[in-house]
């Protein structure tokens, strides 16, 4: 038995999305803000502590949808033969969570009161889990009563004033508690519960246009008495926020140790008491074993309590000479109760051993506050793994106190383990480390190597691309961002990428080993831009950073693929939805000479070698119509979310001085469009480098246009292999902001630039109506007598 999927609707910017689980790691990536953490607090309110829910947590554009419902309960008014047989107006805003298992046929005894009907004979079930009114009348009699109480105070306030003052005016500013349906439910929505609803397997369909399609529930449909998933779901969590701080600047005294305890919630002393207590302790359920242990602990607390009757005599016997207690009273004795456990209830329970000495046996230690929040992570994180593990397996004391109160197994056959961004406070190899060997560990049992009975399911967010690069590509669910639509807020969809990377022909093959090995950052940037070698991939960040401000304070993903392969990439950039600038060569050809090179010229019948410009954008391989496609026919849209744009070189105008009349130059590769776009800063300029330094000498010996064209164009061809020693040289000059950037790039830039800042604002606007909603329907004049 399994997870194989859940489906979010209306949770935060979840409004409806299916997760598609593997069989072991799932691995949630996407850009900052993307979802990616709301999938895991909804799997946390849902099936962890639903008393964690809040209004913040139903999609900010269905509050409109809940106010409305609240406006219409109030002009019917309060009606006691009201009465509400379903939630269909509610139904559309309620957050809700759908788990769909995978089970066999074997093991029907376990889902049996899963089944919608007979006709199951294996595979999927589902379950809806809706955070829904418990019952719906008491909310409507409920709302309605705060309602006109609020209006009536409101009404007795303006009585009042007018009797006072009868000239002054009656309005009030202040607004009373509560104004609006979402302001009652942020003070009501204790009135709010989870209920389980089955579902019909046969009525399963998949997303479309990304958006997940969950099934309308019938309007009898009833919800389940009992917890659906009782005795056959253990689910464990680990939080990004962890509880350690960094305690090194304070030292404990004796005396201060007992108090200091409170400190140590959530460090790992504590999680080693708590293994002890479930795990170990010899005083719980003892066996042979224990009782040498015990015997030793009983004899420790005799001679301590012969200590402290010779410690407390002489106070005791000074207490008596008060005449208490007296002949009637009882006498007074100390007697300890010491705890295997107890050795452990101190800050420096756990130390960390700095130093041995082996002559001497002695180590000098060092107490656990002492060491990096990275190893203190680390170290906790693996310790709660392995507790996870052992608490679902019931090692030792906790095993037998469960076989002793029940005489039935109650190991679930599914553990679901949750954790939240593993890799803050880790280094990059510690990060690959751990994501590696998180899974092995959880199943590091001997009922669970080689065992299909018992399943155990992972499921991390992050946000490193460090800890995607170690994963298989079909265990990664990329959470794409969909800005503000239509009056909407932003919402994510979520790809499943081994729906990409899954097959196995050629071009899938490709793209994830390219992916793998150099750029798995391209899941978390906010657009992508793809460039042709070594020159864009060194230059064009120097452009962005001196140029376009907006775009370099983003998250930019650039990928060094040349023209011959970016198409390859498009399945992949579809799939994100990633805003892409392809920068590549017009790469000129000859068709009758197998595609050999050629100088780029107008109505000489050459094509382009590039496969990106024939096999993507802009479809088109001959020269002449290369050179006239207008800037939006260099655009390939998808959606009003999603577009890519071709930039490639271009016939720029030309002069080579002052006077002279214009002429056009036309470049096959970024180097010579450079020097077409810098002609001026290349006369008078002093370099080593070797083509750089040609390149030089070519523009101060040209006495036209025609033959700069010619030259330059014979000079990058016959030097192919300095390119990247040529964007070195650029770097290298003494004032790089007076690089003039070639116009196709500048062209893409721009276009890149305004998508960004269209991104931006949709973000921005998104957060101004969100926060103007929650000031206008929870504003800082609401009061019911007492400030907020």
């Amino acid at each position: 038995m399994r997870i194989a999927f859940v489906e979010i609707q209306n949770f935060r910017k979840l409004k409806s999305v299916r997760i598609d689980f593997s069989k072991d790691t799932t691995v949630l990536v996407g850009a900052n803000n993307s979802g990616k953490t709301s999938a895991m607090v909804a799997l946390n309110h849902f099936l962890i502590d639903q008393s964690t829910f809040t209004t913040n947590d139903f999609t900010l554009s269905g509050w409109a949808t809940i106010n409305s419902i609240g406006e219409r309960w109030e002009k019917s008014g309060l009606r006691e033969n009201w009465e509400v047989t379903e939630l269909a107006e509610w139904s559309q805003v309620l957050p809700t969570l759908d788990i769909w298992l995978h089970a066999e046929t074997f093991e029907l005894y376990r889902v049996l009161h899963l089944l919608p009907s007979v006709e199951w004979t294996g595979g999927l079930l589902g379950v809806r889990l809706r955070f829904e009114p418990k019952l719906i009348l008491d909310l409507y009699k409920e709302y309605i009563l705060a309602r006109n109480e609020a209006k009536n105070t409101l009404a007795e306030a303006k009585r009042i004033k007018q009797q006072k003052n009868p000239t002054a005016s009656d309005d009030y500013l202040v607004s009373l508690w509560p104004k609006s349906m979402c302001e009652f439910l942020e003070r009501r929505l204790r009135m709010f519960a989870i209920k389980a609803y089955k579902l019909d397997f046969t009525k399963v369909q998949g997303p479309q246009n990304g958006l997940a399609r969950l099934q309308a529930l019938a309007q009898d449909a009833a919800p389940m008495v009992d917890d659906p998933f009782k005795d056959l779901i253990r689910i464990d969590k680990i939080d990004a926020h962890r509880g350690f701080s960094n305690l090194t600047s304070r030292r404990f005294s004796d005396e201060e140790e007992e108090d200091s305890e409170r400190m140590e919630k959530g460090k790992l002393s504590e999680q080693l008491r708590q293994y002890y207590k479930k795990h170990i302790d010899p005083s719980k359920v003892p066996d042979a074993s224990d009782v040498d242990a015990l015997e030793a602990i009983h004899l420790a607390q005799l001679q301590f309590d012969e200590k402290l009757k010779t410690g407390f005599k002489s106070k005791f016997e000074e207490l008596e000479k008060l005449g208490y207690p007296g002949v009637t009273d009882p006498q007074l004795e100390l007697s300890t109760r010491l705890k295997p456990v107890d050795g452990l209830n101190h800050p420096s329970a756990l130390k960390f051993i700095v130093s041995r000495e082996e002559k001497t046996a002695v180590s000098i230690t060092l107490p656990e506050y002492y060491n990096g929040l990275g190893y203190q992570n680390l170290i906790s994180m693996v310790f709660k793994l392995m507790s996870f593990r052992d608490h679902w397996m019931q090692v030792g004391k906790a095993g037998k106190q469960a076989h002793i109160l029940s005489s039935q197994d109650k190991i679930e056959p599914l553990h679901m383990v949750l954790v939240e961004e593993p890799e803050a406070h880790l280094h990059v190899q510690v990060q690959q480390v751990f994501i590696r060997r998180a899974y092995d560990i959880l199943r590091n049992h001997d009922s669970l190597r080689n065992s299909n009975l018992l399943c155990t399911q992972l499921i991390v967010s992050t946000h490193s691309s460090h800890i995607a690069h170690e994963c298989d590509f079909g265990q990664l669910r990329y959470f794409r961002r969909r800005p503000a639509a239509n009056g909407e807020v932003p919402i994510s969809n979520v790809i499943n990428l081994s729906e990409i990377f899954g097959t196995e022909d050629d071009t899938a093959k490709f793209v994830s080993r390219y992916i793998k090995a150099t750029h798995c950052d391209l899941f978390f940037a906010d657009a992508a831009i793809v460039v042709e070698g070594a020159a864009e991939r060194m230059l064009v960040p120097h452009f962005i950073k001196e140029h376009y401000p907006e775009l370099h304070q983003s998250y930019l993903s650039l990928l060094e693929i040349g023209g011959s392969h970016a198409f390859r990439f498009k399945n992949l950039l579809d799939h994100l939805g990633l805003v892409t600038l392809l920068i590549t060569d017009i790469d000129s050809a000859d068709p009758a000479g197998h595609h050999a090179g050629r100088q780029p010229k107008r109505g000489e019948n050459l094509i382009t070698s590039n496969s990106t410009l024939k096999k993507w954008i802009p479809k088109k391989e001959k020269i002449d119509e290369l050179l006239t496609i207008k800037g939006d026919d260099k655009v390939a849209t998808t959606d009003e979310f999603y577009s890519v744009r071709i930039a490639y070189q271009l016939s720029v105008p030309c002069t080579l001085k002052d006077g002279d009349a214009p002429q056009e130059a036309i470049a096959n590769s970024f180097e010579d469009a450079f020097v077409y776009s810098n002609i001026d800063l290349l006369k008078g300029l002093t370099t080593e480098g070797v083509l750089l330094k040609r390149c030089c000498d070519v523009v101060q010996a040209a006495t036209s246009v025609e033959q700069l064209n010619f030259d330059i164009y014979n000079l990058i061809a016959a030097n192919g292999k300095l390119k990247g020693e040529f964007a070195l040289d650029l770097l290298f000059l003494q004032d790089p902001k007076s690089l003039t950037i070639p116009f196709y790039i500048k062209e893409g830039l721009d276009w890149l630039h305004e998508k960004i800042k269209i991104k931006r604002k949709d973000d921005l606007n998104a957060a101004i109506t969100a926060t103007s909603t929650a000031i206008k329907d929870n504003g800082n004049n609401t009061t019911d007598g007492t400030a907020n």
